[in-house]
């Protein structure tokens, strides 16, 4: 073999090494420990080494750590049970894939707040993550840091549409799962810059859409304002009847009002099985009774005077998109609904599909969202 040859293929290699070292994953990839992030609110916590027994101070953080992690269950110490209480299918979903979920210590009665201080410190763990809303109240959080764990919050619900991938690399940064976080994160931007810029281009204002989460047959209706799952009227360039009437997170708004406002498009939000409504949707629901719970729920002389219920313009979906990243979907399902001229080639249940080809340790299963037959 000629020097000439040998000496050609040695700068090849030279050059494919500086590559792998110089490139996006290599650099992603490096981790040094102790590190120090900085969360959802802001704070700079210090994490001493991989964290290998976590609390969960929501449930439903199990769902963003099954999008990076093989094995989401190998990493808990403890965690609370209002996934479980709330949404008992999806639990029964992760728990048919890790049966060690069902000997995972619950570290609070199911409703998220009431954490156990005296469970929590028999546990030993080295890192606990809590929720926004659980960040509001102090009292959890110094206890945690004063036995030496420390705490990192997350936010899937205030402004989840911003926050939501970036909550998802710091995920991955502190449990070295940088890589596939950055793959969920670009995956979820791509799709949000899609309905973004489609809007951007056609400044008209969508339909006056009505939100109203978990319907009852005896009490007129609880509307969600422009945070949490509002924002995803927002981004479709539609109008909320509750803005500039009800807070930011929502709120009570009679019969006269609702006749009034008479919206263009009805949302409904719920869970399944009932719990909190009569209309049941989400993991483990099939079509079919989503559809027919649904169709219950605008079966009522108020909402038939509406225009949204008269044009069948009336939809429901999941009400815990607004805790958890695969919220990316339910953006989706929004701009199909509201601006379909704009986004006739958006498929949420294709989005769906690769979520959980491409990210999902447990698949996500079930009518998440539906529309009533025109």
């Amino acid at each position: 073999m000629s020097r000439l040859l040998l000496c050609r293929r040695s700068l090849v290699r030279a050059f494919a090494f500086l590559a792998i070292a110089f490139s996006p994953l290599a650099a992603l990839a490096e981790v040094q420990w102790p590190m120090t992030v900085t969360d959802a609110v802001g704070r700079e916590v210090a994490i001493p080494a991989p964290p290998r027994a976590v609390l969960l101070g929501s449930g439903f953080n199990l769902i963003a750590l099954s999008l990076i992690h093989p094995d989401p269950i190998g990493l808990l110490a403890g965690w609370s049970g209002d996934m479980k209480g709330d949404n008992p299918e999806i639990y029964e979903s992760f728990l048919r894939k890790f049966p060690a979920l069902g000997d995972v210590p619950l570290i609070d009665d199911g409703s998220g707040p009431g954490l156990s201080l005296e469970t929590i410190l028999t546990l030993k763990a080295d890192l606990a993550i809590l929720a926004n809303w659980q960040a509001a109240g102090q009292r959890a959080m110094e206890y945690l840091e004063s036995i030496g764990v420390p705490v990192i919050v997350v936010d899937f619900n205030n402004e989840a549409l911003k926050n939501t991938p970036d909550n998802m690399r710091l995920l991955g940064k502190v449990f070295e799962r940088e890589e596939q976080a950055e793959d969920f994160a670009r995956f979820y931007e791509e799709r949000l810059a899609r309905i973004r810029e489609r809007v951007a281009g056609h400044p008209e204002p969508g339909p006056r859409v009505l939100m109203e989460a978990f319907p009852a047959a005896d009490r007129c209706c609880w509307a969600y304002g422009t945070g949490g799952l509002g924002e995803f009227i927002a981004v479709t360039g539609s109008r909320n009847v509750a803005e500039g009437a009800l807070p930011r997170p929502g709120g009570m708004m009679n019969a006269e009002a609702v006749m009034a406002e008479n919206p263009d498009v009805y949302i409904a939000t719920s869970s399944p099985g009932g719990k909190y409504s009569g209309f049941s949707i989400g993991p483990g629901v099939g079509a079919e009774e989503a559809e027919t719970t649904l169709a219950a729920v605008v079966d009522k002389p108020l909402m038939a005077s509406i225009a949204a219920v008269r044009d069948r313009r009336v939809h429901g979906i999941w009400n815990f998109f607004n805790a958890v990243p695969l919220n990316i979907v339910a953006a989706e399902a929004f701009a199909s609904w509201l601006r379909p001229d704009l986004f006739p080639d958006i498929n949420p249940a294709a989005t769906l599909s690769e979520i959980n080809r491409r990210f999902a340790a447990v698949p996500f299963e079930g009518a998440y969202w539906v529309s009533l037959k025109k």
